[in-house]
């Protein structure tokens, strides 16, 4: 009997089912494969020495209003925001803002001079939903904070581009810039203006909004209109100083010598208001127009923004989990499969079930993955839920082997079975695994 779907999982979001998905409101990859690219993303990121912290999916909507920033897209139209008493809450839609908050609030830069920190997790965003963009999505990432030197952007990017190169992806674009510090991009923000108004009637309805919000932010466009009009706009580049000039050219030169193979572009911006100096962004071209499948760059003026007295120098990066997905599936991936069950333990008869349910406690505990049937079944189609969950053995006893003291096993590829004591199962079971 099939069951009549009722309640239906909110549009934007999916289940990850143990299976693969199919349909309106599953993930095509199941389960075991986002464990498995969890667990990739966790050993790569260890090898650097991050480590995982974990933040709450629920914080102040003053955390992300002054840390995001107040005019952008995810503050004025993306967040999932509600009040409860005087309280204002907002499902986080970012990750960056709430490690900065947690490294503040727990004086983090007392545990050691840098905090190499990474998370995985999930945010919220009122987007309109399409590949690769959902209202709940997963993102990783890092944070290296309490050093603003050009190696910590390098060792960052060196991160990124690790996690990617151990999936084996291939035809992956970086793309690198540099918005200068504090005193560079007021300077820059008015030369880009002073452009940009007498084309203003020329620019889609967005970057016209943008104009008189977050210039700089008409510079993300993807309208090919848009980007032939930006093409005789003013560098970030030439309005940087020199220091922030001497930072960028000691990055580019750790990223060549690391072998790092990258391309300049004068104008990649980030779409949050706390970057400073380097800015990065890793492009696919089979995730279609929307080509990001990672990004960040340094945030040393967080922390004021946050209402902390002195900046604090930071460098992270933020990636989507879903658009990894695509990209993956795009080139391939062989996903591992899940491992056999290594007996499926089938049961004739009430105390034939009882001593199953026992004696797969006995095998697990011995490290084995076990399991029964528990409804009663036929033995014929107990045998077939064996060969279904692929077990290696299966474990059969029925009253009169009880009564002897013995069960039957059959090796399910060979279809050759012998008779073992009960006493002497799981040492028989273990040793026939190890040998496999």
């Amino acid at each position: 009997m099939s069951l009549e779907p009722t309640l239906q999982n909110i549009r934007g979001t999916f289940d990850i089912l143990p299976y693969d998905g199919r349909g309106e409101g599953v993930h095509e990859a199941p389960s075991r494969a986002w464990q498995h690219v969890e667990q990739v993303i966790r050993t790569v990121l260890e090898r650097f020495n991050f480590r995982e912290i974990r933040t709450p999916i629920l914080e102040p909507t003053e955390l992300i209003a002054r840390g995001v920033g107040q005019l952008t897209d995810i503050v004025t139209k993306e967040m999932f925001a509600f009040q409860r008493g005087d309280t204002h809450y907002v499902l986080r839609p970012e990750v960056t803002a709430p490690v900065m908050r947690a490294y503040l609030q727990h004086r983090l830069d007392q545990q050691g001079s840098v905090q190499k920190l990474y998370y995985i997790g999930p945010c919220f965003r009122a987007e309109n939903p399409q590949k690769g963009r959902y209202r709940q999505f997963h993102q990783f990432g890092v944070e290296l904070i309490g050093t603003g030197t050009p190696e910590a952007d390098a060792e960052v990017i060196a991160a990124m581009m690790a996690v990617y190169e151990a999936f084996g992806l291939r035809n992956l674009r970086l793309r690198i810039n540099t918005l200068g510090d504090a005193e560079s991009r007021p300077r820059y923000r008015e030369a880009l203006l002073a452009y940009l108004r007498p084309l203003a009637d020329q620019l889609s309805p967005t970057s016209r909004q943008r104009l008189a919000s977050n210039p700089l932010r008409i510079l993300d466009t993807k309208d090919e209109r848009e980007r032939r009009l930006l093409e005789g706009a003013p560098r970030l580049i030439d309005f940087v100083n020199e220091k922030g000039r001497a930072h960028y050219e000691a990055v580019k030169v750790h990223l060549e010598a690391m072998g790092i193979a990258y391309e300049e572009d004068p104008y990649l911006v980030r779409g949050l208001d706390y970057y400073t100096h380097t800015t990065f962004e890793l492009e696919s071209p089979d995730l279609g127009a929307q080509r990001a499948l990672a990004g960040g760059g340094r945030y040393d003026l967080l922390a004021v923004d946050l209402g902390h007295a002195t900046p604090v120098p930071a460098v992270g990066f933020a990636a989507g989990m879903e658009r990894l997905f695509i990209a993956l599936q795009a080139q391939g991936y062989r996903f591992p499969e899940e491992p056999p069950l290594d007996a499926y333990l089938v049961s004739l008869g009430e105390a034939a079930l009882h001593w199953a349910l026992v004696q797969a406690q006995v095998l697990r505990k011995a490290g084995l993955r076990v399991d029964l049937d528990l409804k009663g079944r036929s033995m014929k189609a107990q045998m077939r839920e064996a060969n279904r969950q692929r077990a290696r053995y299966a474990v059969i006893v029925g009253e009169r082997e009880l009564e002897q003291g013995r069960a039957v096993v059959r090796d399910m590829q060979s279809g050759q079975q012998q008779e073992v004591t009960l006493a002497e199962l799981a040492d028989f079971l273990q040793g026939a695994v190890r040998a496999v």
